[in-house]
């Protein structure tokens, strides 16, 4: 009779901080794996705790409640499967990031990860100490090797760990998205498989955590890389796999391999999982926004009924002798097609108000961006008082073009707690668009079709902050500057870079000087959901003092 083993991944969404929450969710799926007969549950890096906790595990009281809740959890063990799960330890006096092994009733040993990634979002070594190449632990007779997340995507972990006996690596991770990153994942793992001829586990979790979000889509790869299981992206998930042992080595009986969804969708799915995270783990239930008929906020407006639904979602039109009727048109229309509540609120008297109070100090001077920036600000004023008084969270509609070149007014229309498009350009938000008008999916909260009108999509955009006014009165055509800006911005590339592709000198300069002059607007900017490699916040850390420029 062959061996088998069976092992259960827990794809799950912790919170950060939540620590008897997360063990609850870690108790309720040990059950569902001592239902299904498994040997072995395993659970992502840092569950216990939640991740990223930067900061915060820092605190001894933290750590020690995570340890001693971890300590609890073995007692699972004791009449059920065994459990691998993420979780802070701090031993010698130092603090690790540690990969918890539990088993009849005790802690087995806790594995301590070696490699810390410092780089883009991540600042583990200023965090946690490293820790030795561990070995590899036995439960029911099979032996594995965990890697803790990096120390996959380096050769000498799982090296060390196959040549110290492990039959399987089951590698935890907390590994947030970015565009196109499950290929980059698959690469590198089927790497490790090739090097030492066993298979992999690779376990990722899920959910959203400030700008992050975890995109799970879990693995097992047998030997010569050959995929045996893919589990979704984005969504919670419990999975058995059964190893059987043939010839003495293991392997992993084919499973469910999930579709994933093309970059657009993925994207899409981003932001709102991000959103509807945030506002759930910060301990919001409803979102308000200015909805001004342009395709910014109509994005962010169907991201927010798709991510909590429309009766959640307050939409307020602030209309100026400026704004369009296409705008008023359009901006009830888009309300109208997503079904969440519209609200009219004309600021015409408080701007005459205030031009009144301020008339005495302006006399003499002419009217110029000081006066537009008024109308942003009594927007964001009025904006945050429905905020205060209906206890919903503003979301804010900045897309990243104009996050780098400072094309928003701080304090005005810069207002709010979260802004999911923070990281997506302005050439992307016309085709994401398109794409939610011509797709729907189950995790979506609004309606189907064609939700956002193809007239906000089509129109040329606009401020309406003085007559006739088009952002290419003041920026680039938007083809052209995203395109200079994933040069500065996502490729880092010089000056020169940009003008031997072709992009005039004098305009690549102007973006520059833009995009450094803003640092301190983005400083003081919203969280929004991460989406690529140079999103700004974490990935990307400039001075906002700088007077460097690129003279090349």
């Amino acid at each position: 009779m062959s061996e088998r083993f069976r092992l259960t991944l827990a794809q799950l969404n912790p919170t950060v901080g939540a620590i008897d929450a997360n063990a609850e969710a870690a108790r309720a799926a040990h059950d569902e794996a001592r239902a299904a007969g498994a040997d072995l549950i395993a659970f992502p890096e840092m569950f216990i705790t939640g991740y990223q906790t930067q900061d915060l595990v820092k605190k001894p009281a933290l750590v020690n409640a995570a340890m001693a809740k971890l300590e609890e959890l073995a007692a699972l063990t004791v009449d059920g499967p065994a459990i691998a799960i993420g979780g802070p330890y701090a031993y010698a006096e130092a603090l690790y990031n540690g990969y918890w092994i539990l088993e009849d009733g005790a802690v087995k040993v806790v594995l301590r990860k070696h490699h810390l990634p410092n780089f883009n979002v991540f600042d583990e070594k200023r965090l946690f100490a490293e820790g030795p190449v561990e070995g590899p632990y036995a439960i029911k007779g099979m032996r594995i090797g965990s890697p803790i997340c990096e120390d996959a995507w380096h050769e000498d972990v799982a090296e060390a760990q196959v040549e110290s006996g492990a039959e399987i690596l089951l590698v935890p991770n907390g590994s947030p998205y970015f565009r196109n990153k499950f290929d980059i994942r698959l690469t590198h793992m089927v790497s490790r498989v090739t090097e030492n001829d066993v298979p992999l586990v690779y376990l990722n979790m899920v959910g959203g955590q400030d700008d992050q979000v975890f995109d799970g889509g879990s693995f097992v790869l047998n030997r010569h890389g050959k995929p045996a299981q893919i589990m979704p992206v984005f969504d919670e998930a419990i999975a058995h796999v059964d190893f059987v042992k043939s010839d003495g080595r293991w392997v992993a009986e084919d499973g469910d391999v999930a579709h994933h969804p093309d970059e657009w969708e993925q994207d899409y799915r981003a932001m709102v999982e991000s959103l509807r995270d945030y506002l759930r783990k910060t301990g919001f239930g409803k979102v308000l926004l200015g909805l001004s008929g342009g395709i910014d906020s109509a994005i962010v407006a169907t991201i927010a009924v798709d991510a909590i639904g429309a009766e959640n979602v307050r939409c307020v039109m602030l209309p100026s002798e400026y704004t369009s009727q296409g705008s008023l048109d359009d901006a009830k229309d888009i309300a109208t097609r997503l079904g969440c509540h519209y609200d009219f609120v004309p600021i015409k008297a408080g701007r005459d108000a205030i031009t009144e109070t301020l008339a005495p100090l302006f006399e003499g001077r002419e009217a110029d961006v000081t006066e537009e920036n008024v109308q942003s600000r009594l927007r964001g004023l009025l904006l945050m008082a429905m905020s205060n008084k209906f206890g919903e969270m503003l979301l804010t509609t900045g897309n990243k073009s104009e996050v780098a070149v400072g094309y928003a007014t701080i304090y005005g229309d810069m207002n709010g707690g979260y802004n999911p498009i923070k990281d997506l350009y302005k050439t992307r938000v016309f085709e994401q668009c398109r794409w939610r008008n011509a797709n729907h999916r189950d995790w979506m909260m609004g309606p189907e079709g064609e939700v956002i009108p193809v007239s906000i999509i089509d129109k040329p955009p606009s401020a309406e902050l003085r007559p006739d006014q088009k952002d290419e009165d003041s920026l680039p055509p938007y083809e052209v500057l995203d395109a200079i800006l994933e040069g500065l911005v996502d490729r880092e590339e010089s000056v020169a870079d940009l003008a031997a592709a072709g992009f005039d000198r004098a305009t690549v300069k102007r973006v520059e000087h833009l995009l450094y002059i803003s640092e301190y607007k983005r400083f003081q900017s919203a969280p929004g959901t991460r989406l690529t490699q140079a999103a700004f916040w974490l990935d990307r850390r400039y001075p906002i003092a700088n007077r460097w420029r690129d003279e090349s």
